[in-house]
């Protein structure tokens, strides 16, 4: 097993590091042991999905700076680009449904948003190129677990944006030799993460005394990655990666829909009377499972954040942070 060594001094843009992920890697990129010598330009368009206040730790620290805008927008990037060394890319939109509903902005933002990144990444020489993918992008799996060698059968316009994205990285490697290291990961939670995801939605129902809806026979099952498991692998992938290479990220947490709901009622006090059986959504994945040998083997990573801990902490972060999440959920039920 090959250990990273130590990453240079770097100027790192995060794309899309106001949000749920990208602010914690932010956050661990500045925080109390962190990289020496690095220096983070946050790029985030500031949509529903990224909080300012998610940078509220980090935000007087010297090497942070943020600027509101759009990957789309070749010059901004252009100039962006220029000043730095590293990208990593978590700039998405990333909600299943959304996508149902209406599938043009994911094209934009998750296909051409890229494309913008790539070339001008490619034109500015930047040193390493990290895209922040996700298991999705596979379909769904029966029995075992995918590869990184595995097929991309996405069946969401989500997953499928991803997918295009995913291979237009791969592709500015193979073609252009950037350096491009790609990441998929398994579900996320834990805190700061938006409401309309199932951990965050469920538990702030819960906790104020609402029914949660639970898609179909609640038979689907999900591994579960607690954030900072993600972002030690993402760290792993940026500083000893190889170039071209795509990395899975797990969890190592596999549960039905349905056992997940249960360990929040759990959590949260409440009983199963609580819980409302919903029409499953559209082309609804049954399974996600990742293969993550490579990324132990090649770089050590382990999950470190075992679940029961993990929920534990993530429903409390939710119970004493209501002034951040109720005026999420508020324009969501205005805006649905």
């Amino acid at each position: 097993m090959s250990r990273p060594h130590p990453a240079p001094a770097a100027r790192i843009l995060v794309t899309g590091g106001a949000g749920f992920i990208g602010s914690h890697h932010v956050r661990t990129l500045l925080g109390p042991g962190g990289p020496a010598g690095v220096t983070v330009t946050v790029l985030d368009k500031l949509t529903y999905a990224g909080n300012p206040g998610n940078l509220d730790p980090v935000r007087g620290r010297p090497g942070f700076s943020f600027v509101k805008g759009d990957i789309c927008d070749r010059e901004l990037v252009d100039d962006l680009m220029a000043a730095h060394d590293e990208v990593v890319h978590f700039a998405a939109e990333s909600h299943v449904d959304r996508s149902i509903l209406s599938s043009a902005e994911f094209v934009r933002t998750n296909v051409l948003g890229t494309q913008t990144l790539l070339d001008a990444a490619l034109r500015h020489g930047i040193r390493t190129f990290v895209h922040v993918s996700t298991d999705e992008v596979y379909g769904s799996v029966d029995t075992g677990a995918w590869t990184e060698e595995s097929p991309l059968l996405p069946n969401s316009p989500y997953s499928a944006s991803k997918a295009s994205s995913d291979l237009l990285a791969l592709a500015h490697h193979r073609t252009h030799g950037l350096d491009v290291r790609v990441t998929r990961c398994s579900n996320n939670y834990g805190h700061h993460q938006h409401p309309e995801k199932v951990v965050p939605l469920f538990a702030t129902h819960l906790l104020d005394g609402r029914k949660v809806p639970l898609y179909g026979d609640g038979g689907n099952v999900r591994d579960w990655l607690h954030i900072d498991d993600h972002v030690q692998g993402i760290e792993l992938v940026r500083t000893g990666g190889r170039p071209g290479e795509v990395y899975n990220i797990g969890g190592g947490t596999e549960l039905t829909n349905r056992r997940l709901t249960d360990l929040l009622l759990d959590a949260c006090g409440a009983g199963p009377d609580r819980v409302e059986y919903v029409t499953d959504r559209k082309g609804h994945d049954r399974r996600y499972c990742v293969d993550w040998s490579k990324i132990r083997d090649e770089l050590g990573y382990r999950p470190r954040k075992d679940f029961a801990t993990g929920l534990a902490e993530t429903v409390a972060w939710y119970r004493e942070n209501r002034p951040w999440w109720e005026p999420l959920k508020k324009t969501m039920e205005t805006n649905p």
